[in-house]
């Protein structure tokens, strides 16, 4: 959060809907992004549950709109704060004396909470350069449970088959265990983490781990095939009329493979990745959407995603496939410069002339040597600074908030993540 230029890192993840009813029977609750709740004849289907901080507010909507026993929970995807108060709503359903819920989600969720639990203190450290809440570490660890689901499938799942029917379908794209919850009955789909709504798909993101673009253009072009009358994305506004529906899913993919497409043919041309980033243009009729715009994620994610698809980790420049500690060698780099004022200097007019980029690349030949010399200080210091203002060039929250992580690590004087609290 970078001053007030910095969208809230709560607000980010909330629902554009909460608390509208979609329709006969159908209501978003306030909760991370557009969860809902469907009354069927089974009792009420809720999708996500969302996190403790969302759970008084989302059952207090819930009792206001139906009485009717919860009768499935079903999990989107398997991120952190989806479902994390699973417990909560156990106990609610507890105290009302009604039968605990099914608790429904993809085969590979249960891969990936064991994951989780293996790599607890490393997904906390993620979320806390992420998600710069100035929220400690060890506190964002303890709010990490995840609870595995009752039921599982792995293709297609009928989850209602009476009255109102409800559909699951594997819908594989920002995780391999997302899922859609169709409707037929109603039109309506609910496409979860294949369809954000609003922002471009989060393909590439720097800290997570490989996501592969066409395999989210084809969920999309499944999901199409449905012919849904509404959409309800994971995060955006509801997308209505059986038009507007199909553009969005089959624009989205058109854009994916697409990308795809330049890249790998700039890859088969021997450039390297940084190369392809800065030589790609993204058409406006495909990046331009509303959907399509970089408010989260960046198109230039899914450029070095897609290139970490075809090839491995090495940036095609030789010093850097054995390489020294940053700190070494960039100690190395500064005793050999005669007068180390000028590359500060050189630093402040870039970043005087607005070129601030220019200026990070300049300050890291000081700023990354070790020691607390009065000159790497200040190079540090320099360094936050030009990092905040980074921040407020770019749009994609995910980079504003690195930037922003970034500059809070240097402003305690440390340099190393290690010393992440």
């Amino acid at each position: 959060m970078v001053g007030a230029q910095m969208t809230d890192s709560n607000d980010i993840l909330v629902g554009n809907l909460a608390g509208k009813t979609i329709g006969d029977g159908l209501i978003v609750l306030p909760g991370q992004g557009n969860s809902l709740a469907a009354s069927t004849d089974d009792g009420m289907v809720v999708l996500d549950v969302s996190s403790p901080r969302h759970a008084k507010k989302m059952l207090i909507t819930l009792r206001d709109f139906s009485e009717d026993p919860v009768h499935a929970i079903v999990y989107s995807h398997g991120h952190h704060g989806y479902n994390s108060a699973v417990p909560i709503w156990l106990e609610h359903n507890k105290e009302r004396g009604d039968t605990p819920p099914r608790l429904v989600g993809h085969e590979n969720i249960v891969k990936r909470y064991a994951r989780y639990r293996e790599t607890n203190e490393l997904q906390a450290r993620l979320a806390s350069l992420q998600f710069p809440t100035g929220i400690p570490v060890e506190m964002v660890m303890e709010s990490f449970t995840v609870h595995d689901p009752t039921e599982t499938f792995t293709d297609t799942m009928k989850l209602v088959s009476g009255g109102r029917r409800v559909e699951l379908i594997w819908a594989p794209s920002e995780v391999d265990d997302a899922i859609a919850m169709w409707f037929p009955d109603d039109g309506l789909l609910c496409g979860g983490a294949a369809t954000p709504g609003i922002s471009i798909p989060n393909i590439g993101t720097p800290l997570r781990t490989q996501r592969f673009t066409i395999r989210w253009a084809e969920t999309l072009e499944r999901l199409d095939t449905l012919g849904a009358e509404t959409l309800l994305t994971e995060f955006g506004p509801l997308v209505e009329g059986t038009a507007a529906v199909h553009d969005q899913l089959s624009l989205t993919a058109e854009a994916l493979r697409w990308l795809r497409g330049e890249v790998i043919d700039r890859m088969n041309r021997g450039m390297g990745e940084i190369e392809i980033v800065h030589d790609i243009s993204f058409p406006e009729e495909l990046f331009g959407k509303p959907w399509m715009l970089p408010i989260y994620g960046d198109p230039e994610y899914i450029v070095r995603d897609l290139f970490r698809e075809e090839t491995g980790w090495w940036d095609r420049n030789p010093t850097s496939l054995h390489p020294s500690l940053p700190t070494e060698a960039a100690s190395a780099v500064l005793s050999a410069i005669g007068d180390p004022n000028t590359v500060l200097m050189k630093a402040e007019d870039l970043r005087d002339s607005g070129e601030i980029q220019l200026a990070l690349h300049v300050i890291d030949v000081i700023a990354l040597a070790g020691g607390d010399d009065p000159l790497i200080v200040r190079a540090r210091e320099l360094k936050s600074e030009l990092l905040r203002l980074r921040g407020k060039e770019v749009t994609a929250f995910v980079s504003k908030s690195l930037y922003e992580s970034s500059a809070r690590l240097l402003d305690t004087g440390e340099t190393s993540w290690t010393k992440l609290t």
